[in-house]
């Protein structure tokens, strides 16, 4: 399946990233950005999604696109902050992904207003800030694809993918403060050497979304990165599908809304924002937008 946006799949995630969340701000300006968007956007280096109000501004139909939907749960609240564009810059250089970023940002004027950037990093091989390896349950190989990536529908759907996006902003502090077996407690396993805990309490984070544990499974592809602003730090977690469903089963889940039992991480980290976004495929290396009726 080689008309996807190959960085939705590449492993491992990107040395450096940025996330980029725009705003509508003039429909007439649509179409001179939208040309702009296809010249800027090979998939690979730079990733992008639709929101779904600029899909119905498009006068678009994306069947499974919706907004990102306010949770509350037992004593948690996930935020919506939805907005109609995102783009997912991948690199090795800061520098680069700042000019190039502000690139993109002048092309896109005045059609769109850049509201929200958040840079992301690669930490160790893979790490959450908290020192925990993240992502280790993630479907590889046919498997990732069946689970991130549409596999049928109509022209210009196939090889879509669906992107859930959280910045949550950990607790640092307080959670080295616990001991490492506590630790342990709220992620389910050991930091040591990463092995899943048999004894973990039913809040742990492992069990909340053991993802075969879902009836149906609820299998998605995480390329979650780290991020700092000041003395804030986190995780900017992305996870693709091929629809909102399996992500919105564990969200629930975590949130104590299934059963009750609201997952630990939220005892040491708390999301600050949430979107969907509709990540459309390419067809001859560019985005394939024939379900926007712009093919």
């Amino acid at each position: 399946m080689s008309y996807y946006q190959p960085g939705i799949l590449a492993t491992p995630v990107p040395p450096q990233a940025r996330h980029l969340f725009f705003a509508l701000h003039c429909v007439e300006a649509l179409p001179a950005a939208i040309d702009q968007l296809m010249t800027l956007v090979d998939g690979k280096s730079a990733v992008v999604g639709l929101g779904k109000s600029l899909v119905n501004a498009l006068g678009g139909k994306v069947a499974g696109l919706r907004p990102f939907p306010a949770m509350i749960g037992v004593g948690v609240d996930n935020p919506s902050t939805q907005h109609a564009l995102w783009l997912w810059l991948h690199g090795d250089d800061r520098g680069e992904l700042l000019n190039r970023s502000r690139a993109i940002e002048a092309a896109l004027a005045p059609a769109f207003s850049l509201v929200q950037m958040s840079e992301a990093f690669r930490h160790m091989t893979g790490h959450d800030l908290t020192g925990y390896e993240d992502g280790t349950e993630n479907p590889h190989d046919e498997a990732a694809v069946a689970a991130a990536l549409v596999a049928e529908g109509e022209a210009g759907q196939v090889g879509g993918s669906f992107a859930a996006i959280q910045q949550w902003q950990h607790d640092l502090t307080g959670f080295n403060a616990l001991a490492s077996d506590e630790q342990d407690n709220i992620i389910g396993r050991r930091k040591s050497d990463n092995e899943e805990l048999d004894d973990a309490p039913v809040s742990a984070h492992v069990k909340r979304t053991a993802q075969e544990s879902f009836t149906p499974e609820a299998f998605i592809v995480r390329r979650s990165m780290p991020w700092i602003e000041g003395e804030r730090a986190g995780l900017m977690f992305l996870a693709f599908g091929h629809s909102f469903s399996a992500f919105e089963a564990q969200l629930r889940r975590m949130s104590g809304l299934e059963d009750g039992i609201v997952d630990g991480l939220y005892r040491m980290s708390r999301p600050i924002t949430g979107g969907y976004y509709w990540c459309p495929p390419l067809k001859d290396g560019r985005l394939d937008l024939r379900a926007l009726n712009l093919g």
